[in-house]
């Protein structure tokens, strides 16, 4: 049941600042430090292309880092309500920002492979536990009730939309100085939040400090290894041929061997890093099976859109960047949309699916008739702010889901870490590693064809250069490869489409999450469980 107490109990407040800042201006001020500890993360995938240029690195070092980020991130959510309740917010943040400062400074001077992705990985552990410390902190400012399909609308409107900005910032900076610059900046606006969260934020007493007992770290790093090595395999495959290299080969039985441990180990651990019930929970399942279908029909955002716009339409770096805009107006207006319709008028979870996946119909489609060389800028915006939107609502929809699931407070945060990862780093690696492998059979098979019929054409009329000839020949391989692709894929959209239109499903939003002393007392309890049992094997020992 919904809690309405706080309906009662007067203006929204936050204990931890002080009273001299207005009641008002609180929550904004820890929404300023959420957008800062969004900004700041590790590498600045923009960048990629200038980082390439004045480093020894490649563009799969740089793609494997800002990915590394997202499974730091992920491997996050099993223990961060645990980190939230052993230390305070102030401790935590400054904390965050320290290392985030020190992240910065690391990704713009290292050129170690090893040492990017590593850092990378933990930048993305502690930006989500200072962006946990912040949202927490805001929570029944944002929703009284709880209602996560409402906070989860903000939580998505602030970090879908910083990722575009921060691509725009990124590039900006570049463009105007070079890439390292905007490191630079984010480390200022990091050292800034530290210095208003010391003025602003005290040092509150809670309850009671939780241990961090109960925790199987070695489970964590064992996931987190599993999930470095599913994206190492699919962002380094095309690049050393697949199983046909011993890297790609190694990583794969080291990642399945991680991961046969893991659910080994769950299947007698009282508290695994991830459990069986959390890996097999209907909603988490049915998450991930839409989350790989939809973002593998979305991967050609991450193939396509960037070669098509460069090589074909002759887009430089700042005119690349600016279709961000377009994807950023589409995020917000599918998180306002999914607000209006899913958080407060609760429509049904199988309606919001089937618009999600109607507006992909609308993308591919664009694309699959639309796609030429004389393509205008602006002719982009509806293909672009229609993915955005998409992408964002089946986001909020899915991660809804699993707060309503039926899993207990105890098994929740272990299926946000499934979630995270099969949605934000799957969904990010696998379908384009797919489409990208598809693309370069279908261009090498095209570039045959039309090579073969523009070879004969020249030699009995034009006797254009051969250089010339075989950069004409690329081209339209290249476009009537992307068209045959958006083609099949559009396919697959509508047949998803019909699939779910014709599936039954009634459910509503109905997502409350429960009391912060309840989540106290829940994780205390696993707590001091943990050590008296330790205590029980020390006294039998």
């Amino acid at each position: 049941m919904a809690d309405h107490n706080h309906f009662h109990q007067g203006p929204f407040d936050i204990p931890e600042v002080p009273d001299f800042v207005p009641r008002r201006l609180k929550p904004w001020i820890f929404i300023f430090f959420v957008l800062i500890v969004q900004f700041s993360g590790g590498v600045y995938l923009a960048a990629a292309t200038d980082m390439v240029g004045t480093t020894a690195l490649m563009q799969q070092d740089i793609l494997m880092a800002g990915y590394a980020s997202l499974i730091g991130l992920a491997i996050n959510f099993a223990v961060m309500f645990r980190v939230k309740f052993r230390f305070s917010t102030r401790f935590q943040l400054v904390v965050c920002g320290l290392v985030l400062i020190a992240a910065n400074f690391i990704c713009a001077n290292t050129q170690s492979v090893p040492v990017l992705v590593g850092t990378c990985f933990v930048a993305g552990w502690f930006r989500m536990q200072a962006t946990l410390a912040c949202n927490s902190t805001i929570q029944l400012w944002l929703t009284p009730v709880r209602d996560m399909s409402i906070f989860f609308c903000y939580v998505y409107i602030i970090v879908d939309s910083v990722i575009q900005l921060s691509g725009i910032a990124t590039i900006y900076t570049a463009f105007y100085s070079q890439w390292e610059y905007m490191h630079w900046i984010m480390a200022a606006l990091l050292a800034l939040m530290i210095v208003l969260v010391l003025i602003l934020v005290r040092q509150a007493r809670p309850p009671m400090y939780i241990p961090l007992l109960g925790i199987d770290w070695i489970g964590g790093g064992l996931w987190a290894a599993f999930m470095l090595c599913f994206t190492f395999v699919c962002v380094y495959g095309n690049y050393f041929d697949w199983w046909e290299a011993r890297e790609i080969c190694a990583a794969t039985y080291i990642g399945l061997a991680c991961l046969a441990i893991n659910l080994w180990r769950a299947t007698f651990l009282h508290h695994p890093y991830i459990s069986l019930r959390a890996l097999t929970n209907r909603n988490v399942v049915r998450a991930t099976a839409v989350y790989m279908v939809f973002f593998t029909l979305m991967a050609t955002e991450h193939v396509f859109e960037h070669s098509y716009a460069a090589t074909v339409l002759g887009f430089d770096e700042t005119n690349l960047i600016d279709l961000n805009w377009y994807v950023f107006i589409g995020i917000v207006a599918g998180c306002w949309f999914t607000y209006v319709t899913f958080a407060l008028r609760k429509w049904r979870y199988k309606t919001m699916t089937a618009i999600a996946f109607a507006l992909a119909i609308v993308y591919l489609g664009y694309f699959y008739f639309m796609i030429d060389y004389g393509v205008e800028k602006e002719m982009l915006f509806i293909p672009l702010f229609f993915r955005g939107a998409a992408s964002v609502i089946i986001s909020i929809v899915f991660l809804t889901s699993i707060v309503q699931s039926g899993l207990s407070f105890q098994e929740f945060p272990k299926a946000l870490t499934v979630n995270g990862f099969t949605g934000a780093v799957m969904g990010a690696v696998f379908g384009p590693a797919i489409v990208g492998e598809w693309l370069s059979h279908t261009v090498a098979k095209n570039a045959a064809l039309i090579s073969a019929s523009m070879t004969d054409f020249n030699t009995a009329i034009t006797h254009i250069p051969l250089g010339n000839l075989y950069g004409m020949v690329q081209i339209q391989a290249l476009i009537v490869s992307m068209k045959e692709i958006y083609g099949w894929l559009l396919i697959i959209a509508l047949i998803s489409f019909t699939v779910i239109c014709i599936s039954y499903g009634p459910l509503r939003p109905w997502a409350i999450f429960p009391k912060w002393r309840t989540i106290r007392r829940t994780l205390r309890r696993i707590a001091f469980s943990e050590e008296d049992e330790r205590n029980v094997v020390s006294m039998e020992k």
